[in-house]
């Protein structure tokens, strides 16, 4: 049934290595079916919230050390470096984040550094910033707060501290 030739090929041919939990396969991300480049998307340090994904709860936090790009929903609060709301995104919570795009919907306040909101944008809540930029078309209903203290809006990145705070009445943070 088997031949010896046979086995003596295959022994010439290196084994693959096993799959475990932790690994994953190998290879161009433009060979998955999907076609979404995780792995320059992981690279570059972005975290993404897709489309077909809806974070909801009481008193969730979503903490991101660099960009998180939502095109999903989010009820809950949202902290980043940088933060960018897709067109088909939004927010429903609190985001904070040294620069915050927003293209899609925010329900609550926004503090950063830097607030972008493009022309798609539909933000309800206050925005606290040092520097505010509003597209023609986009749409805000709140109040504008500009300071000249940065230490004020950078945001807590340290998942530790934002946690201590939850318990908090009239947590800011």
């Amino acid at each position: 049934m088997f031949s010896s030739d046979t086995d003596e090929a295959q022994s010439n041919f290196p084994k693959p290595p096993p799959i475990t939990a932790r690994s994953a396969p190998q290879g161009n991300a433009s060979d998955r079916s999907e076609g979404f480049p995780i792995d320059s998307v992981a690279a570059a340090g972005i975290s993404v919230i897709g489309n077909d994904l809806t974070i909801l709860g009481e008193r969730i936090k979503i903490v991101s050390q660099n960009k998180l790009h939502v095109e999903g929903h989010v009820i809950g609060d949202v902290h980043g470096k940088q933060v960018v709301i897709g067109k088909g995104g939004s927010v429903t919570g609190n985001v904070y984040a040294e620069k915050v795009d927003v293209c899609g919907d925010v329900r609550g306040p926004i503090r950063a550094l830097v607030v972008v909101l493009h022309g798609t944008a539909n933000v309800a809540g206050d925005i606290m910033s040092q520097t505010l930029s509003i597209s023609q078309g986009a749409a805000f209903d709140g109040r504008s707060v500009r300071t000249k203290t940065p230490n004020e809006l950078m945001p807590i990145l340290d998942v530790e501290v934002i946690s201590s705070h939850c318990g908090n009445a009239g947590d800011t943070t």
